[in-house]
C-alpha cells in the first residue's frame, strides 16, 4: 500500500492538470491510495448520468460530481505562506508532528 502524507480534511493546492482547475485550492475528501489518485472538492467536476430509482428516493438526471486527479498533482497549502508546500515531519516527546518545509509551523492543531 502507497503513503502519502495529505489527510482527509487538509487545504491543497492544483500544481498540474486541466487549465481550468490549475492554482485552485480545496480541500481532500477521498484518498485513494491503490491508485495513487486524490477527490478535492469543487475540483475535476464531472458529469454523471444518473438513473432514477423510487426505492432510494433518487430523482434521476445529470450530476455534477468531483472526480480524481493524480496526488502528484497538488500540494499542500499552507495558510501561512499562501502558497503550496512540502511537508515533514518532526518527533518531539516520542510524538510525531506535520511540519510546514518553508516556514516550520504544525499542520496538526
Amino acid at each position: 500500500m502507497n503513503r502519502t502524507k495529505l489527510k482527509i480534511g487538509d487545504p491543497v493546492i492544483v500544481k498540474r492538470g486541466k487549465k481550468t482547475d490549475r492554482g485552485k485550492t480545496g480541500k481532500v475528501q477521498r484518498l485513494i491510495l491503490a491508485k495513487n489518485r486524490i477527490v478535492v472538492e469543487q475540483i475535476h467536476i464531472m458529469k454523471e448520468y444518473v438513473r432514477p430509482n423510487p426505492q432510494k428516493n433518487i430523482q434521476g438526471g445529470i450530476v455534477d460530481r468531483e472526480g480524481s486527479i493524480p496526488i502528484s498533482s497538488v500540494m499542500y497549502y499552507c495558510e501561512k505562506c499562501e502558497m503550496g508546500v512540502r511537508i515533514n515531519i518532526s518527533i518531539k516527546d516520542k510524538k510525531k508532528t506535520r511540519i510546514c518545509n518553508k516556514c516550520k509551523t504544525p499542520l496538526d492543531a
